[in-house]
């Protein structure tokens, strides 16, 4: 008997119920979870925001100037809200080590938490509105040619 391949999929890892939100806390998504009952994935949880060195909790950040791409490319930054410190650096470093694991493990495709700076697919969170644009992960993501979707 054949098995069918799974789709290796980047998820965010506060979609799957893994406290690393900026709060400490997760988004357990249900939407998600009624999707794993139907679709052939093979999900690997991602926080690029802790991969880029940064703790749990920590200062919520935004956008500032643009939106992902911007930030890859250096005319925005990534600040943390309250303390105005730029954590630019941390973001870019965690989308790349988040590329670096769809890369080594195939995977094509990504669900990503939406309105977060780092994870935001169709809109990020800035000055407590939602804005167009994209996270500092999804813009590298795209570039890359890892197709992303938003989930609430």
């Amino acid at each position: 008997m054949a098995t069918e391949k799974k789709t290796k999929t980047l998820v965010s890892a506060c979609l799957m119920g893994i406290h690393c939100r900026y709060d400490g806390n997760h988004s357990w998504s249900e939407e998600l979870s009624k999707r794993f009952e139907t679709e052939e994935l093979e999900l690997i949880p991602v926080c690029p925001e802790q991969l880029g060195g940064l703790p749990t909790p920590r200062p919520a950040a935004e956008i500032r100037g643009g939106s992902g791409d911007d930030v890859l490319d250096g005319t925005a930054h990534v600040v943390q809200i309250e303390t105005g410190k730029d954590v630019s650096n941390e973001f870019i470093k965690g989308a790349q080590a988040a590329l670096k694991i769809a890369r080594i493990t195939g995977a094509t495709q990504a669900l990503m938490k939406t309105n977060s700076p780092s994870c935001g697919c169709d809109g990020i969170k800035v000055g407590g509105k939602r804005v167009d644009g994209e996270g500092v992960t999804v813009a590298l993501f795209r570039r890359n040619g890892i197709h992303v979707e938003g989930v609430e």
